[in-house]
């Protein structure tokens, strides 16, 4: 068993170039990154997000006035209406489904970013106003990006579409503002996903199996996380002998070839080297969380 692991750590740890995200074109001028953002509703846990568009009058002329005030800054929409009706019969979709938000919007669109939608219609002697909250949070990550209250002043008329209109213009300037300072970040200093890298139950090894170069197990994961690690940036939340688990792990935006760099791709790197070796691994991917377990072979 332990040859198998001789032979994974020093294949591992040959050259292999850390991922890389190019910012300039060919000719040397700087590239733009433009984010592709969808509005969605927002819905309370267990609900259905389906119901939370269809059943909500008011959430869905919110949802079509944040598109427009995206489109009309030039920014790249997603419609969510429309992407609903092209998974019309995906089971996330369905009312008896129960999913997280977060796996519907990464189940319905191929958004950097999502906004949630959120309105409430304010009625009084003094007037009618219209409140409107907006969430933006990075959709490979789930990181919260910006949020907002906008309030429509009072006004004696029940054209709700308009007071909406006149909330989501007050603020989605501030809003989109937001945004691309955080994306610009994320750009910079790359995405954050955590990982944790363990043994099964019925291992006969542990992470503080000694490897060829005089390493434990685990610090040679961390070694290999290090040069994988956008730009080398990563933060160990603790080690044992059974597990470590890394709280900040960096990946790019992109992809050399312009593409959304996937948790689920870095994910698949790891887990290649250990297959090359021999082994077998299992992993679990929820969001921008990954656990992957390492097996004995033919167990």
């Amino acid at each position: 068993m332990k040859n198998i692991f001789f032979l994974f750590f020093l294949s591992a740890f040959c050259a292999a170039p850390a991922f890389s995200q190019s910012e300039t074109s060919p000719a040397g001028a700087a590239a733009t990154i433009q984010p592709t953002i969808m509005a969605i509703p927002f819905v309370a846990q267990g609900q259905s997000i389906r119901a939370g568009f269809e059943k909500n009058e008011l959430v869905r002329i919110a949802i079509t006035k944040v598109k427009e005030g995206f489109d009309n800054r030039g920014v790249n929409t997603i419609d969510f209406r429309a992407k609903l009706k092209q998974v019309n019969n995906n089971e996330v979709l369905t009312d008896e489904q129960k999913s997280s938000l977060k796996d519907e919007v990464i189940n319905l669109s191929g958004a950097d970013i999502y906004v949630e939608v959120e309105a409430n219609k304010k009625t009084s002697k003094t007037g009618n106003s219209v409140s409107v909250i907006m969430s933006a949070f990075d959709a490979v990550s789930g990181e919260s990006l910006a949020n907002k209250v906008a309030t429509s002043p009072k006004f004696h008329t029940d054209n709700f579409e308009k007071l909406v209109e006149k909330a989501v213009e007050s603020e989605i300037e501030n809003l989109l503002n937001t945004i691309q300072a955080k994306f610009d970040d994320i750009r910079k200093n790359g995405r954050t996903m955590t990982l944790q890298v363990g043994v099964s139950a019925d291992a006969d090894f542990d992470m503080d199996m000694e490897t060829p170069d005089g390493n434990l197990l685990a610090d040679a994961v961390e070694n290999w996380v290090a040069d994988h690690a956008y730009k080398g940036y990563y933060h160990v939340q603790g080690s044992t002998e059974n597990k470590i688990v890394f709280d900040i792990v960096k990946i790019p935006l992109k992809d050399d070839r312009g593409r959304n760099f996937r948790v689920s791709k870095f994910a698949a790197l790891f887990r290649n080297y250990i297959k090359d070796s021999g082994l077998q691994a299992s992993r679990t991917i929820q969001g921008n969380n990954v656990v992957i377990t390492l097996i004995e072979p033919n167990k």
